[in-house]
């Protein structure tokens, strides 16, 4: 008799990481993947903007500055449009990158030394779209 591993179909969460520089993208993609999430990685606003449009996403976590100093707003921007509402949050690892943030905008400050803290916060993230969903689900199904 041979055994055969038995292949579970998780769904996993679904998260666009968008960073210029690929050591960091690539860090961070190691780190989300080793917690669990399905990541897909853009080096490029460009790039990401062709992968909101094709595909759904739970979160999109992207540089604050890369191909131009907007670029990281421009992604989220584009990602907040998108019909199904993926959580959003900027990234950045310069300690005094500080943009100026709209309502509900988040940003997070990643240093090397406190990547635990980034499965935490995109956790929180994640749950809390879920709960902004359910929430909105009940409205409509009240009215």
């Amino acid at each position: 008799m041979t055994y055969k591993p038995r292949i579970l179909d998780y769904d996993l969460a679904r998260v666009l990481l968008v960073d210029d520089d690929p050591t960091s993208r690539l860090t961070l993609q190691t780190v989300l993947k080793a917690g669990g999430y399905n990541v897909d990685a853009a080096a490029s606003a460009a790039e990401a903007v062709g992968k909101l449009d094709a595909g759904e996403y739970e979160l999109v976590l992207s540089d604050l500055e890369m191909e131009s100093p907007e670029a990281g707003l421009k992604v989220i921007a584009h990602a907040r449009m998108k019909d199904y509402k993926p959580a959003t949050a900027l990234l950045t690892t310069y300690q005094n990158a500080r943009p100026a943030l709209t309502k509900h905008q988040n940003f997070l400050l990643i240093k090397p030394e406190e990547l635990p803290e980034l499965l935490s916060s995109v956790a929180y993230l994640i749950s809390d779209r879920a709960t902004r969903r359910m929430e909105r689900e009940l409205r409509l199904a009240a009215s």
